[in-house]
């Protein structure tokens, strides 16, 4: 460590030195503003920032605009620094920590693993700046999605590409949920929900006729936002993947009104599955229904239920639901309608649960992937104890994640260099 540290002020000493600029010669005495007119040479400036090497010395031109007096140094934009405190490079450091882990504990690896003292507050401002710079970005995509101006995809083989859609909860501060009913009758929200989409192919199954995910094919993309909203993102993400081009086109949710409403407005004549998991947890919460005090009786009711749902016998699972409701009407009324609404929930969905036809194909009837994007994209870095979220800064930590889960952020920050 103490050679490493020895080796890093070395480093800075020498990048010090290379820093120190000359004043320009008769030929540059004179710049561009952004007013429109011409900013003279004044003087050599010094500034002090955090490079990768430490805190270094850059003596530079300052250029001044008599017209509209604002002042200028234009090898800080060179470099990278224009009102910044911190190198391109640290900047990098500090959105890949700050977009895995709370601000406060990122101070840590930052200084044992690169030797540098970042206090939390700057690595908050960089992971958010770059997340919202990188939302931004999606953004334009995505209005570009809607005049349907897309980006064209070369040709590929996709025998089966999946959309799963699903959302989860975060904490946000109180501001955020202004006007908004919490889940829990007479009490405020306290959480916004996050919309997660991934998209994914599938080649091949395996010696059960399981499917198998394509290895590294998996993608993210969300955003606290509208459905209608969110549905152009995962559209463009789709899209960009080589939607066009897959010979089988499936999407998968759990059954929510929004996530099949996208699915009819953006992926039409796709073929639509609830996530097995999901309808089986609808029957557990009607077995509760049933017998709130028993479990035995529970398992003993949602052992044919679940055998017929998982052999595609929906019609006759609702048939069922349906006689139980009767049975209730006139002693129970408020239990015989939530069973009634899970009569409902089976009977709408009932072409979207043909398990028996779609394992035959080798389809993919879980939504696993989407749920584990939940816990693994938004959960473990935006669900902490003691957090509270605004919505600008949990999108722009969302947007960073997906990025780097999607293994675009060497890309992002290339062409962020070269702009």
């Amino acid at each position: 460590m103490a050679i490493r540290a020895a080796l890093l002020h070395a480093g800075a000493t020498v990048l010090t030195q290379l820093l120190q600029f000359e004043p320009p010669d008769a030929d540059h005495l004179t710049v561009p503003c952004s007013c429109g007119h011409t900013a003279r040479f004044k003087e050599l400036r010094a500034k002090t920032f955090l490079s990768v090497v430490g805190s270094v010395e850059v003596r530079r031109p300052y250029y001044h605009c008599p017209h509209c007096s604002k002042g200028q140094h234009p090898v800080d934009c060179e470099l990278g620094i224009a009102g910044l405190e911190s190198s391109p490079g640290v900047r990098r450091m500090e959105a890949v920590v700050g977009s895995e882990m709370p601000f406060g504990p990122a101070c840590e690896p930052m200084q044992v693993l690169a030797g540098l003292e970042v206090p939390a507050k700057a690595i908050e401002r960089t992971a958010e700046s770059i997340g919202t710079e990188i939302a931004r970005r999606d953004k334009q995509e995505i209005d570009r999605a809607k005049q349907l101006v897309l980006p064209i995809v070369s040709k590929q083989t996709i025998p089966k590409m999946y959309v799963l859609m699903d959302g989860v909860q975060i904490p946000v501060v109180a501001a955020e949920t202004e006007g908004r009913t919490g889940r829990t009758e007479g009490q405020r929200a306290r959480t916004r929900e996050c919309k997660l989409g991934a998209v994914f192919t599938q080649t091949t199954v395996d010696k059960d006729g399981r499917p198998i995910r394509d290895p590294d094919s998996t993608t993210y993309v969300g955003a606290v936002e509208t459905a209608d909203e969110f549905g152009y993102r995962i559209y463009a993400e789709a899209w960009r993947r080589g939607w066009e081009w897959a010979t089988t086109r499936i999407v998968i949710g759990d059954g929510a009104v929004w996530i099949w409403n996208l699915a009819d407005q953006h992926f039409p004549g796709a073929i639509q599955i609830v996530d097995l998991y999901h309808a089986r947890q609808h029957l557990w919460e009607t077995a509760a229904l049933l017998y709130p005090n028993d479990t035995a009786a529970k398992k003993r009711w949602m052992a044919p239920m679940k055998d017929l749902l998982d052999h595609g016998r929906t019609e006759l699972l609702v048939e069922w639901l349906r006689e139980i409701a009767a049975e209730h009407a006139g002693t129970q009324p408020g239990l015989a309608e939530e069973i009634g609404k899970q009569a409902d929930y089976f009977a709408t969905n009932t072409p979207r649960m043909q398990y028996p036809e779609f394992r035959e194909k080798g389809f993919f009837v879980g939504s696993g992937v989407i749920e584990a994007g939940c816990k693994s994209i938004v959960g473990v870095r935006l669900k902490q104890s003691g957090m509270f979220w605004t919505v600008r800064g949990a999108n722009a930590i969302i947007a960073l994640r997906c990025c780097r889960f999607n293994q675009r952020f060497e890309d992002f920050w290339a062409e962020t260099r070269a702009a």
